[in-house]
């Protein structure tokens, strides 16, 4: 598509990527590994791209792959929004690993609670082993926050770690809800009360039953996208949605 407008003479291109695919393969961290997040970034640019607009990388660094200007938008208002119309008492807010912390300790802020983040350790691709809870969330609520879930194991581990300590009910939040492999079976087995997702992706139909039970709760980012496109279309500045 890209290809085609360029080549029909179009005035301006611009990719707009809700999901950005290949976004956890940005860095070389074994030997002979591809950096397939660099190699998209090329792709897409060298197909007729000149400006991207996607939502809540995996890292925040992948704006750098682009030599073409990337507007990096955030879901974190839609779910605060979300969780402030639907408060739950005594939450507190959790990073499922170290990675994660800035961004949960931004929703902690936001929605005035505390913060916990777990130790985990990954042995194995989509295996992750918890290992340890630092703070204390016994009694409380947690809010689980991620970026994305893929096959849910990481999820449903730290559910776990957190019911093990004591914590009373837990939900989970997240972007882009990928779900592949035995991730509804996973979170329908799971400690987790709810979990809010974005519509990036389209919900995959096998998460329609949880859907119909409540236990998923999908939020629309249209609103969001179509205020940035607008904003780029008319040339004024997108600053004012990035937060």
């Amino acid at each position: 598509m890209l290809d085609t407008f360029r080549r029909a003479s179009a005035e301006r291109v611009t990719a707009v990527i809700p999901y950005f695919g290949y976004a956890r393969s940005d860095k070389k961290d074994r030997p002979r590994v591809p950096i397939a997040a660099k190699l998209t970034a090329n792709l897409i640019t060298s197909a007729g791209a000149q400006r991207i607009l996607t939502v809540d990388l995996h890292a925040s660094q992948i704006q750098g792959f682009f030599d073409i200007p990337v507007d990096h938008l955030y879901a974190a208002p839609i779910i605060v929004n979300y969780f402030q119309e639907n408060p739950v008492e005594n939450m507190i807010a959790v990073a499922p690993d170290t990675g994660g912390a800035e961004r949960a300790r931004a929703y902690a802020k936001r929605l005035n609670t505390g913060l916990a983040i777990v130790d985990k350790r990954r042995e194995k691709a989509n295996i992750a082993e918890v290992m340890n809870v630092v703070g204390d969330v016994s009694g409380k609520n947690c809010l689980i926050i991620d970026d994305m879930c893929d096959t849910a194991g990481t999820l449903c581990k730290v559910a776990e770690a957190l019911h093990g300590k004591g914590a009373n009910e837990v939900y989970a939040c997240f972007t882009h809800g990928v779900l592949s492999g035995n991730a509804i079976e996973n979170l329908r087995n799971s400690y987790l009360k709810k979990v809010i997702v974005t519509n990036t992706i389209p919900l995959c139909e096998k998460a329609q039953p949880l859907k119909d039970e409540g236990r998923i709760e999908v939020l629309s980012v249209a609103k969001l996208l179509a205020s940035a496109i607008k904003s780029i279309h008319d040339e004024t500045s997108v600053s004012s949605l990035f937060i």
